[in-house]
């Protein structure tokens, strides 16, 4: 037995060994590739990788920096969702119809120009991507320091090797390479400050930190790279601090996976991009480690993504997320989600016409022969039937046809969208870091199995927000076996307010009419987590069928004044099956209070005694 043991091990080895060696190494340079030029090598590098057979490949990058502009022969359209179409995409690295590709930039610099996209993968599958950097060297979005502030200036310094500009009167022109674009102080989250240690000051972000006569601002220099602003403010960032000249659009994505299989992104750092960081669209199987979306140490700069980190939208199988880093985004670190679909009109008792409910969410391959499709009525949210589709027909951009393999229900009409269930992943995200960004932390809208445990979270606002919404942004769906555990939630989290941030953990579909008896939600469990909230609002949570909040620990912050205007640490409204028990709550925590509403009082199991409970009255 223990020769026939050890034959085996051999076998394995050897089997191991044969095909690490079946793996054809390419080195770039023997293709004229070569680090620290400043050549374009968008043309090159596609050459190269469109010349591949079908044998397995590592290309390899020796370490050094590799510059990329726009090329009209990698010029393509895709529609990307959540992000605003261009007329065309331009891509620089372009991996389409290819396998068992592994690229190893042995951690170099690839630095881009003008509005671009770094990477795309289309209907590709086993792919690795590893050890590379991305940034650009004139970033799309600017930023200033703030050297003076009071009621009638502001004084702000800005590094004009980064962010090169002209002056006039009504603000400032930032002349990036073959773009100029616009910018002038504005309320609200399109001006997002950040202090010392990378941190949004509280109640800022939506609210502003600026305030005032914005319309009649005098804008001049004192001298290059010192711009003065003159008017009547009622609030100014704070000296010292950094603000976020925040102009263009979100019309590339750092990475964009398409309709492709097993991808694994590995020890990469995304320092900046034109839009989204790494937009995962219709793929299977994505795991990404030690991919840190994060402004670029080296360049002393406080912003990184100008929109969401890492998207997913209409995936399926495991997304794997672990030891990554998101600080410094102008959105969320981490969004998974499907998009819903409004009900135009039934044709006939097989079919109807659709369109796609969001502008920035349209031109997509919805669906296949064979998905599961949910028909859901948008007021309660319920999911009234199912179909399997037999055929998809686009009739343009934003209207299709779907056919389904039988007769549909009587009644389906303008009250209904449609959720494709077979593109819903399952989620792991573990140790990692989620740092001051502009809105929130993870949204999770997928009825797979997510598990978020082992991470440390200091959002500007909620720190997982679990959404879904048929009436707005069309992102589905329902959450059905959800586990939040042993995360620390450090007491930057939640400190101001965005859209959906009701409290440092936000359940908050968007249901026009919650339904306490059908809750849109299940199973979410949040337990063994650490709390430091300087606010009220811990917990927040609508039509969920059950909801635990177990043995975690919840300790006061004085790190800023309490802001909130709702003074209760649990709201929960219209849901089912919820226990709060066994947490260690400290004697100093504001509040320790729940609100109920739209519900029974007798679907809370309370054990945590030191809590009050206060029914709130019908409208």
């Amino acid at each position: 037995m223990q020769k026939f043991f050890l034959t085996s091990i051999l076998f394995f080895l050897l089997t191991i060994c044969t095909a690490q060696n079946k793996v054809k190494k390419i080195n770039v340079k023997d293709y004229g590739i070569m680090a620290n030029t400043k050549e374009n090598l968008t043309a090159k590098i596609n050459q190269l990788i469109e010349g591949l057979g079908s044998e397995s490949v590592q290309i390899i990058f020796p370490k050094g920096r590799y510059d990329f502009y726009p090329d009209a022969n990698y010029y393509r359209t895709y529609y990307e969702s959540n992000t605003y179409d261009a007329d065309t995409r331009k891509l620089a690295i372009l991996i389409k119809n290819k396998k068992n590709i592994t690229i190893d930039a042995q951690q170099s610099d690839f630095v881009y120009h003008e509005h671009i996209q770094p990477f795309t993968l289309d209907n590709a599958e086993n792919i690795t991507i590893k050890n590379v950097n991305i940034d650009w060297d004139v970033p799309l979005t600017s930023e200033a320091e703030i050297i003076e502030a009071d009621e009638n200036h502001i004084l702000m310094k800005i590094d004009i090797a980064q962010s090169p500009y002209k002056i006039h009167e009504k603000g400032l022109t930032f002349i990036g390479e073959n773009a100029n674009e616009n910018w002038a102080l504005s309320e609200g989250s399109w001006l997002i400050e950040f202090d010392k240690n990378h941190i949004i000051p509280a109640n800022t972000g939506d609210n502003g930190c600026v305030k005032g006569d914005l319309k009649n601002v005098i804008y001049s220099e004192v001298k290059p790279g010192l711009v003065v602003m003159k008017g009547n403010f009622t609030k100014t960032p704070a000296v010292g601090n950094f603000i976020i000249l925040r102009h263009g659009k979100r019309d590339h994505a750092g990475m964009f996976l398409f309709h492709s299989k097993n991808t694994k992104l590995e020890n990469i750092n995304v320092y900046h991009t034109s839009g989204l960081g790494i937009l995962s669209q219709y793929c299977e199987n994505i795991e990404m480690r030690k991919v840190n979306m994060i402004p670029n140490p080296k360049k002393n700069r406080y912003l990184s993504g100008h929109d969401d980190g890492l998207h997913f939208m209409g995936c399926k199988g495991e997304i794997i997320i672990d030891n990554c880093d998101a600080q410094g985004l102008m959105d969320d670190p981490i969004n998974i989600h499907g998009t819903y679909v409004p009900v135009m009109q039934k044709i006939d008792d097989y079919s109807v016409k659709c369109n796609f409910g969001q502008n920035m969410s349209h031109g997509l391959l919805w669906a296949v022969t064979g998905d599961k499709v949910g028909f859901i009525q948008k007021k309660e949210m319920n999911t009234m039937s199912y179909g399997i589709v037999s055929s998809f027909e686009p009739l343009d951009v934003d209207h299709f046809i779907i056919r389904f393999k039988e007769k549909i229900q009587t009644d389906i009409d303008a009250n209904f969208v449609l959720e494709n269930l077979s593109w819903t992943p399952n989620a792991t995200i573990t140790n990692c870091f989620v740092g001051s960004n502009r809105a929130r932390g993870y949204l999770i809208s997928t009825p797979g199995k997510v598990v978020i445990s082992n991470n440390i979270f200091e959002t500007s606002g909620s720190a997982i927000l679990i959404a879904g919404d048929a009436n707005y942004w069309f992102e589905s769906g329902a959450v059905k076996d959800i586990t939040i555990k042993n995360n620390e939630f450090r007491f930057p989290c939640n400190s101001s307010y965005y859209q959906f941030c009701e409290a440092i953990i936000s359940i908050y579909p968007e249901i026009p009419a919650p339904n306490a008896l059908q809750p849109f939600h299940k199973n979410i469990k949040i337990e063994n987590n650490s709390f430091n909230p300087s606010d009220y609002p811990i917990l927040y949570a609508v039509s969920v069928d059950g909801l635990s909040f177990k043995n975690n620990s919840i300790k006061r912050s004085y790190a800023f004044t309490p802001w909130y205007p709702e003074k209760y640490n649990f709201r929960i409204e219209a849901c089912k099956n919820v226990e709060i028990s066994g947490n260690k709550i400290e004697k100093d925590v504001l509040g320790k209070n729940i609100l109920l509403k739209g519900m029974q009082s007798t679907e809370l199991n309370l054990k945590n005694t030191e809590l009050s409970v206060e029914i709130a009255k019908p409208n």
